[in-house]
């Protein structure tokens, strides 16, 4: 089974979004307090304490337009914050969570039909693995079970 890589949106992406750069929609990302109830931020892979500032961004974690690149609602912190950095580790706040959508993808960024299915925290790694061992897919979309929010990206670990 490949060793797997946790990886959190493009600090880029994030960058312009914080600094008030349109969304995926064209709109101005919207600003809230959060009251510390489930607020993931997309970049540190961490609860948006409460009190604190975040956005909420359309956003399409995809390169191309088609028909399979669904876009939707996501949060980050809404001054800078550090990239999530153990990408071999499971980040620490979805192990709190029921559970969350995986779904694998194609090289061309289309659903590879048959991957898709809703695991508990605990067997996260064991399912994006042997979603990542299909022939075609190239990686994983990780995604709220209960809303189908993009959380993160699950990409096979390449060695040097």
């Amino acid at each position: 089974m490949p060793k797997l890589n946790f990886t959190p949106l493009p600090k880029d992406q994030v960058r312009l979004l914080q600094n008030g750069h349109p969304d995926a929609d064209g709109n101005t990302p919207e600003r809230h307090i959060s009251d510390g109830d489930g607020n993931a931020c997309r970049f540190c892979l961490a609860e948006i304490a409460e009190g604190d500032e975040y956005l909420i961004v359309a956003h399409r974690p995809f390169t191309t337009r088609q028909p399979y690149s669904e876009q939707g609602p996501i949060f980050l912190h809404a001054e800078e914050c550090a990239a999530y950095e153990d990408l071999q580790t499971l980040p620490e706040m979805y192990r709190q969570r029921a559970g969350l959508l995986l779904r694998g993808y194609d090289e061309n960024e289309r659903i590879v039909y048959g991957t898709g299915q809703t695991v508990r925290p605990d067997q996260i790694e064991v399912a994006a693995q042997k979603i990542l061992a299909t022939k075609e897919v190239r990686f994983v979309h990780a995604r709220s079970a209960t809303n189908n929010c993009y959380q993160f990206r699950i990409e096979p670990m390449h060695e040097e």
